[in-house]
């Protein structure tokens, strides 16, 4: 470790930010960089824990007090080689992943964690800086030709391991433009996209081919690309978004979460718009669901300058520390106050949307809501809600984004024709440690497999899946795998 007495000495300091009033001016990133001094504070606080939990928090296995350490000895080289064995889009969960890592560290049982997202982020931008990210395909090719369809992070993290073991990779994209919620989910303030044409730029000089407004199924029959191809991998993502099926749902002016944010990335990255547009301004806007895609609508709305923005979650309002139910090291359900509320946003918790009112040209006007009351069992967990009695009540809304999380995959189409079966919850059949689907050479990762989940779930998938994919086509495979114990011993000794 880089300082024994560095988390004793130092405080856990984020990076500067734009005030709320000047970065709802534009859709740019506000977040600065550390100076090099803090740099190397923050990195000094990682302490010598013994056991590091980090390790078993993060689900790429990411071996961080080894990166923390190269970092305060400011050994770069060593830093992106340490992190870039575990993780293949550092520029991506440094932005916008939750951190499960931090939740889990060593420190944090009485302290603030280790920065660990914040590092991880600079250790990438550094690594560009000074030109350590290069192309990793062998020049030998192994002439096994693979299929990847959908380009989130799953599909993106496939394709870039299986570049590394040296097949020939043909990345598949049913919209106009490479990176899936990457590019049109994750709104450009939190992460903008020339973040993923960079890395695009890399993977192609590594041999990836990426085809763009291909729709499988459609566009390509599903068993001409299996029949083309000496396996297919299924990255594409949990699509279908959860309904609110009530009275009033047919009224102009709601609309899924994903389509107000996708149609704003478009607009910020001058792609075509063939929809209507789907605009705040001037509106009052109810956000229902609290997750950080409602929490992305509200920071689209504020910078589409809303008349008011509320937003709503059926669930009780959670603790702001860990209680005794979410001991460390667990991820703690814990109240979370993104750079969106900051902005501006009026938070309700408990609030039932009982009907979506209408005037008489079939436009939303109000939402007729109620406060809840829950049950909890013994720990803690919510079990049913009761209508609080007196609490209805109508409030003026012209806008609504519903964020209620994702369903399950899109079947009719590819999955349909390829007679791919689903689990219970309607996901592709794969199982984890295997990724294969009951199709002859057809895998699956990432969300389309396991359900909605987090982006560092999605590359920890695509390339535990890519492993398995090297294993079928050349009877084993030395690309590198979270389970493997000398993970950090392979880096330095290949």
């Amino acid at each position: 470790m880089g300082k024994v007495t560095g988390f004793q000495e130092y405080d856990r300091k984020m990076p500067e930010k734009l005030s709320p009033a000047e970065r709802v001016k534009n859709y740019n990133e506000f977040e600065s960089l550390y100076s090099d001094e803090e740099l190397n504070k923050q990195s000094a606080r990682c302490m010598d824990c013994g056991i590091p939990f980090c390790h078993s928090g993060c689900p790429l296995g990411n071996v961080i007090p080894e990166f923390n350490d190269a970092v305060y000895n400011k050994k770069w080289e060593d830093a992106y080689k340490i992190l870039a064995s575990t993780n293949n889009f550092p520029e991506f969960t440094g932005r916008i992943c939750p951190a499960p890592c931090e939740s889990a560290c060593v420190l944090g049982i009485n302290k603030p964690p280790v920065a660990i997202e914040e590092i991880e982020k600079h250790i990438i931008e550094i690594a560009y800086q000074k030109n350590l990210v290069k192309p990793v395909a062998p020049l030998v090719k192994t002439g096994k030709k693979v299929a990847i369809v959908g380009s989130g992070p799953a599909g993106l993290a496939a394709a870039a391991q299986l570049s590394k073991a040296g097949h020939e990779v043909t990345l598949y994209e049913r919209d106009d433009k490479i990176g899936g919620l990457l590019r049109y989910g994750i709104p450009d303030f939190k992460m903008e996209k020339w973040i993923i044409d960079r890395r695009m730029e890399i993977m192609e000089k590594d041999g990836v081919i990426f085809k763009t407004n291909t729709e499988i199924g459609k566009d390509i029959p599903a068993d001409e690309l299996v029949r083309n191809n000496d396996a297919v991998v299924l990255t594409g993502g949990s699509t279908i978004p959860r309904d609110l099926p009530i009275p009033g749902r047919e009224l102009k002016g709601i609309h899924f979460a994903m389509d107000f944010l996708k149609q704003q990335n478009k607009r910020v990255g001058n792609s075509p718009i063939t929809a209507d547009d789907i605009l705040a301004t001037g509106k009052d806007v109810v956000v229902i669901g609290g997750g950080d895609t409602g929490s992305d609508c509200v920071g689209t709305s504020n910078r589409q300058n809303a008349k008011s923005i509320k937003q709503f979650e059926v669930m009780f309002q959670p603790p702001e520390k860990r209680t005794q139910h979410m001991p460390w090291p667990t991820y703690p359900m814990v109240l979370k106050v993104t750079s969106s509320h900051e902005e501006g946003v009026e938070r309700h918790w408990g609030i039932n949307t009982k009907e979506f009112i209408g005037d008489e040209n079939g436009e939303l006007k109000a939402l007729r809501i109620a406060d809840v009351e829950w049950e909890t069992d013994f720990l803690g967990r919510p079990t049913k809600f009761t209508e609080v009695e007196g609490s209805e009540r109508e409030i003026p809304c012209q806008r609504v984004f519903l964020a209620m999380g994702f369903l399950n995959p899109q079947y009719v189409g590819m999955l349909e024709s390829l007679g791919v079966e689903l689990d219970a919850r309607k996901n592709v059949n794969a199982k984890e440690g295997v990724y294969r689907t009951n199709v002859g050479k057809v895998f699956a990762a990432g969300d389309m497999r396991r359900g909605q989940s987090l982006v560092v779930w999605a590359i920890s998938e695509g390339r535990e899946c890519a492993r398995k994919v090297d294993e079928f086509l050349m009877g084993h495979s030395n690309l590198e795998s979270k389970d493997s114990v000398n993970q950090f011993d392979q880096v330095f000794t290949s």
